[in-house]
């Protein structure tokens, strides 16, 4: 059905200091017709008329107090107060987005939302889930990726793997995993370079190489020595974009243990003999101290724990 004008009042909404903001109504109509460039499309995404959607848009830039859009031939472009707005509106239409769609999955009391950085979950964590659904099997892990875990409060999160301890009151730290940075390449590069002494590896290879971002000062500073002698053959922003080189057999590379521990264990890759190893994070395991799911969060907390200490004894009893 057309939508009717809104009531007065109804444009525009307050929040708990008295600033108006406003309403939700106006701000979906916006959006829509940023997005889509024209208002009778706009209008149709949203199960609206094109005379509903043009007052929405006109009571906005009353609110505003300029215009948001000019015509275009048959469409309609933003002004640039109208760009400067769609970036605000669509952040906050995304979360709240987000939002709405996580109510569902979060009601599961075996839910446990854990956030840590991608190569950390994807090459430590991914390959003990199996085992952690055996001791566990009502747990359902929410794996989030966050390289900068200060935005974690951004979602419910319930345990946080960061290099750091977080400090912060009503969240409880604890030491982890130790991580320490490897040369590895591919079992049949490897068999090349077992046969040749250190000073000719270079004839057969070349190194790929994480950005010095990406690296701790250690493997950072060998890493800047080796390219003297051997050259490099790619250079990437990503570490598992450098274990994917380095599995392909393009080269060396210089990662970090958890990122290729399933790697190493499987014989996808080899450390190389000779080279050194070099230290990396200390991993730290945080969670609050309220959570809503406390029971759930409890139990794969200490499992994590558990599965930290039983990586750290095998790779003691290897060494």
């Amino acid at each position: 059905m057309p939508e009717h004008d809104a009531p007065e009042g109804e444009g525009a909404s307050e929040h708990a200091g008295g600033s108006r903001l406003p309403s939700l109504r106006l701000l979906a109509g916006f959006e829509a017709a940023a997005r889509i460039g024209s208002f009778s499309r706009a209008a149709e995404s949203l199960h609206l008329s094109q005379s509903a959607i043009s007052h929405q848009i006109q009571q906005l830039e009353e609110f505003v107090g300029q215009p948001l859009f000019h015509r275009v031939g048959r469409g309609v472009e933003l002004t640039f107060a109208g760009e400067m707005l769609q970036q605000s509106v669509g952040r906050a239409l995304e979360t709240l987005r987000r939002g709405l769609d996580r109510i569902a999955v979060y009601t599961d009391p075996g839910l446990v939302a854990l956030v840590g950085p991608a190569f950390l979950l994807q090459g430590w964590l991914q390959p003990r889930l199996a085992a952690l659904r055996a001791a566990h099997p009502d747990i359902v892990p929410l794996l989030c990726i966050d390289e900068s875990p200060g935005q974690a409060d951004e979602i419910d999160v319930d345990l946080l793997i960061s290099p750091r301890p977080l400090s912060l009151a009503g969240w409880e730290d604890a030491r982890w995993l130790r991580d320490e940075w490897l040369f590895v390449c591919a079992p049949a590069l490897a068999e090349q370079l077992t046969g040749l002494p250190f000073e000719r590896h270079h004839e057969l290879a070349r190194l790929v190489c994480l950005e010095r971002a990406r690296l701790p000062d250690a493997a950072e500073a060998e890493t800047q020595r080796l390219l003297r002698r051997f050259g490099v053959a790619a250079i990437y922003d990503d570490a598992q974009l450098a274990r994917d080189a380095a599995l392909r057999g393009h080269g060396i590379a210089c990662l970090s243990s958890l990122a290729v521990d399933e790697d190493l264990r499987k014989g996808r890759l080899r450390a190389l003999a000779g080279y050194p190893r070099l230290p990396g994070a200390q991993w730290w395991l945080s969670r609050p101290e309220n959570a809503l799911r406390t029971e759930a969060m409890e139990r794969m907390h200490a499992w994590l724990s558990s599965a930290a200490r039983e990586g750290a004894a095998s790779v003691a009893g290897a060494g």
